[in-house]
């Protein structure tokens, strides 16, 4: 894989498997795991002030090692020039929707960050739907923004990402 992961960005649509993959790639690199949502979302579902998310995000990359589990497409300067590695899932947004379908069933009464229970509404799924169309640009005008020093990992399948992850994992030696 080159260089060691220090510094990640797991970024894509919801329903991607971004969190799936990026609590596997801390595991595995022994990095570790922030989940975005959990820190961006107030109580209610109320969204933070700009100048107070951007802040908490400074905090978060000051550090030397981290897994970062979230989009926010307006701090993404914030983020992606500090990270050695962005990894982008690329899942259809057919495969999107189903996944949130689902996730949704299992997480009922789960919070997705303090006070701010598991729900599902016809804005979210609208924004899964529209997100190749309206979010995904955003993102690829970010990442061609980036550095050369900064590695863009493209996931398009399970099978991709197992195959990424795969290359994580510690050598098991041979047993004789």
């Amino acid at each position: 894989m080159g260089s060691p992961l220090k510094r990640v960005c797991v970024l894509g649509c919801a329903g991607a498997g971004k969190t799936y993959v990026a609590r596997q790639l801390a595991g595995l690199a022994g990095l570790p795991y922030v989940d975005l949502d959990r820190l961006f979302w107030q109580p209610g579902w109320r969204v933070p002030e700009e100048a107070a998310w951007r802040a908490v995000q400074r905090r978060l990359v000051a550090g030397s090692e981290w897994v970062l589990d979230g989009n926010y497409a307006s701090t993404y300067d914030e983020r992606l020039p500090l990270a050695d590695t962005v990894v982008v899932l690329e899942t259809p947004r057919w495969r999107c929707l189903a996944r949130v379908l689902v996730r949704r069933v299992r997480r009922r009464g789960v919070e997705v960050a303090p006070g701010c229970p598991d729900k599902l509404d016809a804005g979210f799924l609208a924004y899964v739907w529209r997100f190749p169309r309206r979010a995904r640009p955003r993102l690829d005008a970010a990442l061609a923004a980036l550095g050369p020093d900064v590695r863009i990992v493209r996931l398009r399948t399970r099978r991709d990402a197992a195959v990424f992850l795969s290359g994580l994992a510690p050598a098991v030696p041979e047993s004789r």
